[in-house]
């Protein structure tokens, strides 16, 4: 009876230890993440900058403050915010309370700026010692002079190693020895959820530390630079965090703090960094060559919407699609073909238009590669030698897909329509009306657009069109292959 008596005993004591037993460990594990955040803000503080920058531009003609997209910003009201808010280089600054008017020509106007970088690379050399600060292209483009500050109080005179407008990186150089570089972490490891710190300047507080987690990755339609695959994070972010490092748990750069949305011009949580793999390899570049050579392959991609992913019988986020290949250019030396489907390069799938845009870029000229397509059902495995891309080449970036009910009218290529049109006679049927409204209006088809082939049957005249079309009746579907301009692409259209 007594042992009896004694085993309830202890079991009620478990019982009412347990709480307090599992608040202590709650207690430990948030006491530890506390500590692991320390230890990362005491290894990377002391590679950070604080940059200032100052630039002299000709007084005449300096016109009044506009947003760093212009007056369209990219989501109308709503718009990206370089991180030196309304004064950066290229913006003029103005006494306070006076409107932002066209200024009276006065010799010269001086520009103030700030920003954020961090030591990228360390050169130690018999003469002389260089010390390498990775940052954005915005932060240090028009500047005439660069001042950088590190948390200790030591300051520098910077200059400019290299610049890349199209992704946004650029690179300085002190003369210094002795000063940290931040290990680079592996960014296409990087995954949705994680934790990262982002370090900088905001609105010049120096050496701030804010943290947060990765939001999503892939970021490539918001029409910041001409190669985007950014990084999003909710991880505190405001102006004068631009070019400051966003790291990983364990102190590693993932990413370049780059640009934020906004409505106030502060944080709201939705942040964006440079990759820094892509940002590592322009740096790289910029360090040893004074600029970038990126790689060419010469086709025009698209992403795979769901209408077209059915039109080729496969599943949506399976590749991308070729809407176009360039005559003599490497893709079609290597047999890529319009209508083929990108699934994997080199060895690594494709499921984002902007990321493998990338991928290709930072390939070294005259590299050979494997990638792995989808025709008519079958995976096949193309070697590309990849070229180089000339400085009058675009990006082309595969435009957005919609679908709603048909509704235009087409005409043979004629002589004159095909002058006309930019186009050849036999090479498809021009559009002369489109049905506002329409499944073709929706789906941005315009008068003049050019169709060059029906559920991947090539049309040679009006005729070709209304018999192809007549197929899809029963299906209610039908896959078009366009051009409008120079550039080809697929559309699917349902009703």
């Amino acid at each position: 009876m007594k042992i009896n008596l004694l085993a309830r005993l202890i079991l009620l004591f478990c019982f009412i230890s347990l709480p307090v037993h599992a608040l202590d460990n709650g207690v430990e594990s948030l006491r530890k993440t506390s500590k692991a955040f320390a230890s990362v803000a005491k290894k990377v503080s002391p590679s950070v900058v604080f940059i200032q920058v100052e630039a002299k531009l000709p007084a005449q003609g300096i016109p009044q403050l506009q947003p760093p997209f212009g007056n369209q910003p990219p989501f109308g009201d709503d718009f990206f915010r370089r991180f030196f808010g309304d004064q950066f280089p290229g913006m003029p600054q103005l006494p306070q309370g006076q409107p932002p008017q066209m200024q009276p020509p006065q010799g010269q106007h001086r520009v103030m700026g700030q920003g954020s970088g961090f030591v990228f690379w360390v050169k130690d050399g018999i003469l002389s010692d260089k010390t390498y600060i990775l940052t954005n292209n915005h932060v240090v483009e028009n500047a005439d002079k660069i001042r950088v500050k590190f948390n200790n109080g030591r300051e520098y005179n910077a200059k400019i190693t290299g610049r890349d407008p199209k992704s946004d990186v650029a690179v300085i150089e002190i003369k210094a020895n002795g000063l940290p570089a931040i290990p680079l972490g592996d960014s296409s490891k990087l995954e949705v959820g994680e934790w990262v710190l982002a370090l900088g300047n905001p609105f010049g507080l120096s050496h701030t530390l804010t943290v947060g987690v990765v939001s999503a990755k892939g970021r490539s339609t918001l029409g910041i630079n001409d190669y985007e695959d950014f990084i999003q994070t909710d991880a505190a972010i405001n102006p004068g965090n631009s070019g400051g490092p966003l790291v990983n748990i364990d102190g590693e750069v993932v990413g370049i703090n780059t640009a934020i949305f906004s409505r106030s011009g502060g944080n709201m949580g939705i942040g964006f960094a440079i990759p820094i793999n892509l940002a590592k390899a322009i740096g790289s570049q910029l360090i040893e060559k004074g600029e970038v050579t990126r790689g060419y392959l010469g086709v025009v991609i698209q992403p795979l919407t769901p209408d077209l992913a059915d039109s080729f019988g496969i599943e949506p986020g399976q590749g991308i699609l070729v809407a176009q290949v360039a005559e003599g250019s490497p893709a079609q030396q290597a047999g890529i073909k319009q209508g083929d489907i990108i699934v994997e390069f080199e060895g690594h799938k494709v499921s984002n238009v902007g990321h493998f845009r990338n991928q290709v870029s930072i390939v070294p000229p005259g590299s050979r590669v494997e990638i792995t397509v989808l025709r008519d059902g079958e995976r096949k495995k193309l070697h590309v030698t990849i070229g180089k891309l000339g400085k009058n080449l675009q990006v082309a970036k595969g435009p957005a897909q919609s679908s709603a009910e048909i509704g235009l009218t087409v005409q043979t290529l004629t002589q004159e329509l095909a002058e006309q049109f930019n186009a050849k006679p036999g090479e498809g049927v021009v559009v002369t009306n489109v049905r506002p409204g329409s499944i073709a209006a929706l789906a941005g088809i315009q008068v003049g657009t050019v169709i060059l082939q029906v559920n991947r049957k090539t049309v040679k005249n009006a005729a070709d069109f209304k018999r192809e079309i007549a197929k899809s009746k029963a299906k209610k579907r039908v896959l078009l292959l366009i051009r409008n301009g120079d550039f080809q692409r697929y559309i699917a259209l349902s009703w």
